[in-house]
């Protein structure tokens, strides 16, 4: 599907009605006055008459897949508009079609409107062509990239970062007496990532990582790693045997990488799955060898508040992504309320307090990455089970909000 924006691509919180924004007849049918209380956390109310201006940039003129998930984030961000009701809050919504070109583009657009902050790109080039020209005007943005490389100096990365899942679940099977683990990873740059991230989680927890194998991208590169895989596991002496195996991925990995779990005769009741929030997908539990897996990510409970929401608005779940956008409003809202110039500072953005948003409390550190508090979920036909939440209360803000309208 083809997402074409609108021709009024500057929204304002106080015109979101079914006759000017043409929103669904759930938002339109709702009291904006209810809404108050939810994410942004500063009480803040803005002026109508002199909107704090924030920058959207998506790609949402390039091809149907990625224009369909910004189509989705632009809607998040709407949405996060409505249940905010903040009249003082304003974006500008620009297509940088996914390049560095259009990214330079899109920066420049919003900027010369005067946003004083940015939201995205989705992409990390996208992203760092946005970079210099926001850095030189003192605007920072929030990105909805997970590449790490872009992030500080005014960026920030509002993702889901993998270094800190793979902490989290290695710590959780630590403490359930997991100390010896085997790896299967793919062969490209996320799993360059997640192998620096698991030797060094293994490290502190004290766990023993028997063996990490790569895998190439497609089906038949798997067979090989995986039964180098199996091949430590049953050469494991009996009083160390191996108990844990770390198997990231998501939709798009997961289905070709599953199949070789029975079909080599690993048993995961005995070695028990391991796995990151890309497992945070519907599929999963229909997958019969990650039945009992655990994964960290954040708590569902937010996230399922929101999705039914997002479906009830728009007619269709959105993308699992889509709640960084209703965040990132979020965050930018919290100080609309501020002085000019001083609304967006680094010590405003990386306050010790975070933000409480659809995926549970967040902070933003100096250097430009998000630090997540994350629960610990296990995967069950029925639907993922919360082992042990995330230390924060996962989407208070956000559902008590809705629990108002």
């Amino acid at each position: 599907m083809t997402y074409r924006p609108p021709r009024r691509a500057v929204l304002r919180a106080a015109a979101i009605a079914a006759t000017s924004l043409a929103l669904p007849k759930f938002l339109a049918g709702c009291s904006g006055s209810s809404a108050t209380g939810s994410l942004a956390s500063g009480g803040a109310t803005g002026s109508a008459q002199d909107p704090v201006k924030v920058g959207l940039i998506l790609p949402t003129g390039t091809d149907a897949q990625t224009g369909a998930i910004a189509k989705a984030l632009r809607q998040a961000a709407e949405l996060a508009l409505f249940d905010l009701n903040q009249p003082g809050l304003q974006l500008v919504v620009k297509d940088d079609r996914g390049s560095e070109d259009g990214a330079r583009a899109a920066v420049g657009e919003v900027l010369s409107v005067g946003a004083e902050i940015i939201l995205g790109p989705l992409f990390s080039r996208a992203t760092a062509a946005a970079a210099p020209a926001a850095r030189k005007a003192g605007v920072p943005i929030i990105s909805f990239s997970n590449d790490r490389t872009v992030a500080g100096n005014g960026v920030y990365l509002l993702s889901f970062l993998h270094d800190q899942e793979v902490s989290r679940i290695v710590d959780y099977a630590a403490r359930q007496g997991r100390s010896r683990l085997v790896a299967l990873l793919p062969k490209d740059a996320l799993g360059d990532q997640l192998e620096q991230s698991l030797k060094a989680a293994t490290a502190r927890s004290g766990v023993t990582l028997v063996t990490l194998q790569r895998y190439a991208l497609n089906t038949n590169a798997v067979l090989e790693p995986a039964r180098r895989v199996h091949e430590a596991i049953k050469s494991a002496p009996p009083e160390a045997p191996v108990d844990a195996m770390f198997l990231p991925g998501g939709e798009d990995i997961l289905p070709m990488v599953a199949p070789y779990i029975p079909y080599l005769g690993i048993d995961t009741k005995q070695v028990r799955l391991l796995g990151t929030g890309g497992w945070d997908a519907p599929g999963i539990s229909r997958e019969k060898s990650f039945a009992g897996g655990w994964f960290a990510a954040p708590d569902p409970r937010g996230w399922s508040s929101f999705s039914e929401r997002f479906a009830k608005t728009y007619g269709a779940p959105p993308p699992r992504i889509a709640s960084l956008a209703y965040d990132a409003v979020g965050v930018a809202a919290a100080f609309t309320g501020a002085a000019r110039g001083a609304r967006y500072s680094s010590a405003n953005l990386t306050r010790a307090s975070g933000f409480s948003g659809v995926d549970g409390r967040f902070r933003l550190s100096a250097g430009g990455l998000v630090e997540r508090e994350l629960a610990v979920l296990e995967v069950r036909r029925e639907g993922n089970a919360v082992l042990e939440a995330a230390p924060g209360e996962p989407g208070r803000l956000y559902t008590s909000a809705l629990a108002k309208s």
